[in-house]
């Protein structure tokens, strides 16, 4: 993986002890409205820490293949994530 390690894993473990705060939420019955809140800026943080690997992907292996045999592959790679994450 060619993201910065640091910054991904940081989010990640942002995101991870925000579902366990959310997890705790459920348990003490709180406010449904707080809960999505809280469940929307989890997502926030995953998809900030998505980009992050989705651009180094570009900037270094879809870079790379530019002028290979993969680049066509690295270019349907690129196709069915952005179709991802437009669903």
């Amino acid at each position: 993986m060619q993201a910065d390690q640091k910054q991904v894993t940081r989010l990640l473990k942002t995101a991870r002890g925000q579902i366990d705060g959310i997890l705790k939420m459920i348990d003490d019955d709180r406010y449904c409205i707080d809960i999505s809140n809280q469940i929307m800026a989890t997502q926030a943080i995953l998809k900030r820490a998505n980009k992050e690997i989705i651009a180094a992907h570009m900037e270094h292996c879809v870079h790379d293949a530019i002028g290979s045999e993969d680049a066509d592959v690295k270019i349907q790679e690129m196709k069915d994530i952005i179709n991802q994450l437009m669903k």
